[in-house]
């Protein structure tokens, strides 16, 4: 099993990369709404466990999936 499609940038799936692209940019909004002196939203931590799944799901798809030859795609 090849533990590097869980971390390595070139071997993550696309829901991998949305997920960890989703959650910096939650972050970075969360940073953005503190420091502007406004209330965090409710239920916006909510967005997290969002991510997280979509990555988990992307991570389980990623290890035990069977790549297709008509539909491999790449992230460079």
């Amino acid at each position: 099993m090849d533990f590097s499609k869980l971390y390595h940038p070139s071997a993550l799936n696309s829901f991998q990369y949305i997920a960890i692209v989703g959650a910096i940019m939650s972050g970075a909004a969360q940073l953005i709404i503190g420091w502007l002196g406004h209330a965090r939203p409710e239920g916006y931590l909510y967005l997290y466990l969002c991510w997280l799944g979509l990555y988990v799901f992307g991570s389980l798809l990623n290890l035990f999936g069977k790549p297709s030859d008509g539909h491999h795609h790449h992230h460079h």
